[in-house]
Order: structure tokens, then C-alpha cells, then sequence
């Protein structure tokens, strides 16, 4: 099943997501259904609040982007549940940013280059792991959608300022996007 994306202005998008057990209902499906959402959508990584649910849960497939310069990413396809970033280390690198929940937007978001992040997998096998570069990044994103945080909230007050009225634009829907959208 595809879901719809919630975009910006949407409530659930600033709750902080809640943990979740084994016997989530039918949590296997869930996470198939967001694999597939995220490929539909042509995104690398999803988290359950982009698609209306404040779990602690999100699907990376970073392949589609790999190339010569990042083969790291070519089989980079993880779930995360319940991930807790212990340490985030390294420089700080910009790198420009775009999320399914804030279409038509891209900016350079400066992030630590290391995390190191517990986690459960689809398994429910607990895994502590360090990341870096490109797949440190894409995690950071994903994780701050848990806490109720998007990339445009990184953002200088004044590119802050000079998006708002795209990304008011965005919670009432005027935004082409070839996915579905749900609004508040």
C-alpha cells in the first residue's frame, strides 16, 4: 500500500514520535508499505510521521542515489526502530538537503560527518552502529523527523524567513509533487 505523504503544517510532523514493541500491529506490513511509499515517491529514507504515525520508526534505500563517488550507498537499505543516536562526532559538512514533507524545497543543512545510533531492525535484533558521510546524513534527517524536527528548521532565521510563505504554500497544498499528499 501506498501512503500518502504528510506535508509541512501538519501536526504530526512536530510531535516527538513514541517507541513502539514487538507486537506493533501488523509492523511488518507497515514497514513493507513504507519501502514501497518511499520508492514510489522517489525518496532515500522515510519516517513513519511522513506518513501520519508518531512511532519511532524509518526506512532508508539510499541505492537509487549511489554512484562512483559513494558506493557505500549501494546497498545501504536499513530499518530503524526505536534508533537512538548516542554520538553525533566529526566535522560539520554542509550538504543540500530536500525531505518528501517539504516538496520543492532544497537547502544546504550543515551535520556532524560521524553518528554513532542504537537500534532495533525488522528483526526486532538490537544494533549499535556508527555511520559516516552521506549515510550519517540521511539518518540524522530521517531521526529528526522522530523528534519533530524538519531540515528547513536548521535553516538560518533569514532563509527561514524567505521560505515561509513557500512552505505555507505547502500545508495548503499548492505544491505540484507527483506522490500523494496529506495535509492538516
Amino acid at each position: 500500500m501506498i501512503y500518502a505523504i504528510t506535508v509541512a503544517g501538519h501536526p504530526v510532523l512536530r510531535k516527538k514520535a513514541e517507541p513502539i514493541e514487538k507486537s506493533y500491529p501488523q509492523l511488518d506490513v507497515l514497514i513493507k508499505d513504507m519501502f514501497e511509499t518511499m520508492e514510489y515517491s522517489d525518496g532515500v529514507g522515510l519516517a513513519a510521521p511522513q506518513i501520519g504515525k508518531a512511532i519511532k520508526l524509518f526506512v532508508i534505500d539510499a541505492s537509487p542515489i549511489a554512484d562512483e563517488e559513494t558506493p557505500e550507498l549501494v546497498d545501504f537499505q536499513k530499518v530503524f526502530i526505536n534508533a537512538k543516536i548516542l554520538e553525533e562526532s566529526g566535522e560539520e559538512w554542509l550538504f543540500n538537503e530536500g525531505c518528501l514533507s517539504v516538496p520543492g524545497i532544497r537547502e544546504d543543512v550543515s551535520r556532524k560527518s560521524i553518528i554513532k545510533i542504537e537500534y532495533y531492525d525488522e528483526n526486532w535484533v538490537k544494533h549499535t552502529d556508527t555511520f559516516d558521510g552521506i549515510r550519517a546524513r540521511i539518518i540524522q534527517h530521517e531521526y529528526d523527523h522522530l523528534q519533530g524536527i524538519l531540515f528547513t528548521d536548521k535553516l538560518s532565521f533569514l532563509k527561514k524567513k524567505m521560505l515561509k510563505g513557500k512552505i505555507t504554500d505547502i500545508s495548503k497544498g499548492k505544491v505540484d509533487v507527483s506522490y500523494k499528499i496529506r495535509l492538516r
